[in-house]
């Protein structure tokens, strides 16, 4: 590879339509509420995929300097690979911070004004997201190295992404957009989880504590089937809320059947030791995709 190719690696691009997900989502009830406002959805999607890439670069260093990537199964990471330093990783991660605090106070400029109160509050969450995309796997406590992985995910990926960037274009929030909200974050919860089930040999080596870790692949998966039953349930609920909902506004359930097939792949590979890291790598891919394509057909149910 040469050297754009290595940071493009890095990067990860792969993990991006999954944080796209939750801005998608906020878009289509933005719509749905006519509150909509493509800047502000634009710049939202913009400092999602900025704050992803930041959290792929810190997750690239503090794997390689913990160790944790010595044995890895996943794709290939570029610092412990040796085709990128430390000090270059380094600085990636301090210009990418930069770049997300310009497209953060952008997206404030264009959504408040000069209400202050506002900009204070989402100065704060602002914060919290960075240092929250930073510290998954750097520093001298990393929270992704103590269970809190799947906290972190169901959170920024689903409440703060979905709630946060409508409320920048509504300056309100309904209570009933709660529920898309828990079916953005428990669907990549669901992906990180099957990650942790596909790396639990390697966490347990270099003293990674995931919830997998704490329970062991069985349970794991039990977890993994409440996870896709909970979001289907709760994206279901809402639309069932909306005055007026017609039979074909469920057909975004659909995605329910990839899902299905790929929980009966994980289980498989529960008890196919030859081939399991495969088959995790396929169905961590596979549920990825179907969370993004799940936020594509949900907004669409919302504007159509």
């Amino acid at each position: 590879m040469n050297k754009y190719q290595v940071w493009l690696h890095a990067c990860r691009l792969r993990t991006l339509p999954l944080a796209a997900s939750s801005i998608i989502v906020a878009g289509g009830l933005a719509k749905y509420y006519q509150v909509f406002d493509m800047g502000i959805f634009l710049l939202s999607l913009l400092t999602a995929l900025l704050l992803q890439i930041l959290s792929n670069l810190a997750n690239d260093y503090g794997d390689a300097v913990s160790g944790a990537d010595d044995q890895r199964v996943g794709p290939q990471r570029m610092m412990q690979s040796g085709l990128i330093s430390k000090v270059a990783m380094q600085k990636a991660i301090i210009f990418v911070t930069f770049a997300c605090i310009l497209s953060g106070l952008s997206l404030l400029v264009r959504s408040f004004g000069d209400d202050l109160q506002h900009w204070l509050l989402f100065i704060g969450l602002g914060i919290v997201a960075i240092v929250a995309a930073i510290t998954y796997t750097m520093g001298k406590i990393p929270y992704g190295y103590r269970a809190m992985g799947d906290v972190a995910v169901f959170l920024f990926f689903g409440l703060l992404g979905v709630l946060g960037s409508f409320y920048l274009q509504a300056l309100t929030l309904p209570i009933e957009i709660l529920l898309p909200a828990f079916s953005v974050g428990f669907l990549s919860a669901a992906v990180l989880n099957i990650n942790n089930m596909r790396d639990l040999a390697n966490d347990k080596a270099a003293n990674k504590i995931t919830l997998v870790v704490l329970f062991g692949r069985q349970k794991a998966f039990i977890y993994h089937l409440l996870l896709i039953i909970a979001a289907m349930v709760c994206s279901g609920l809402y639309i069932y809320s909306l005055p007026g909902s017609q039979f074909w506004q469920f057909l975004f359930l659909l995605i329910a059947s990839p899902l299905i097939k790929s929980c009966t792949q994980i289980y498989i590979a529960l008890n196919d030791f030859e081939n399991e890291s495969a088959i995790f790598n396929e169905q961590l891919k596979n549920t990825a995709i179907s969370t993004f394509v799940f936020s594509l057909l949900f907004s669409i149910v919302l504007i159509t």
